[in-house]
């Protein structure tokens, strides 16, 4: 398995993990089928969504891959008026990372970042390894602290 930028920075912030690989159908990119590739439950598996808010610029949001980013939950958890999404042929510029294997560690900034609330209560969660096909599985509160991310009610009932 090819190392990634996202696995040379938990290496090198000391964080344990453990690295997977599943098979990629370029047609079907839904964390669902990242789950189903790695066998863990996708309440466990992690997108990482980005938005823009008025005020505090751009977010990072990471729910579990069964569900939907809820933008006013969102923007409260952010203390923002509202937040959009942003658009997918911006992702790449932005992050440095493109749709499919966007993950909340190594962007080319880092942005304030929220992970959904059923992340406290995890033992381990999977988030993308910043490449398609690839994701590392860890400790989310450790995850979490090299993010310095909060967590919050973010997704739709």
């Amino acid at each position: 398995m090819t190392k990634t930028n996202v696995m040379r920075l938990l290496d090198a912030a000391k964080i344990p993990y453990r690295a997977e690989e599943y098979a990629v159908d370029e047609n079907d990119l839904n964390g669902m089928h990242a789950a189903e590739g790695i066998g863990m439950p996708p309440e466990q598996i992690f997108k990482t969504l980005v938005a823009r808010g008025e005020k505090r610029g751009f977010l990072v949001f990471c729910i579990p891959v069964c569900c939907e980013l809820d933008l006013k939950k969102a923007a409260k958890a952010v203390g923002e008026k509202s937040v959009a999404m942003l658009p997918q042929k911006e992702l790449l510029g932005l992050t440095g990372y493109v749709h499919g294997g966007c993950s909340p560690v190594g962007m080319k900034k880092q942005f304030p970042t929220v992970f959904h609330k059923t992340a406290e209560g995890l033992a381990q969660v999977a988030v993308s390894a910043g490449k398609i096909g690839y994701q590392v599985v860890c400790d989310p509160k450790d995850l979490m602290g090299l993010l310095r991310a909060g967590t919050a009610d973010i997704i739709v009932e």
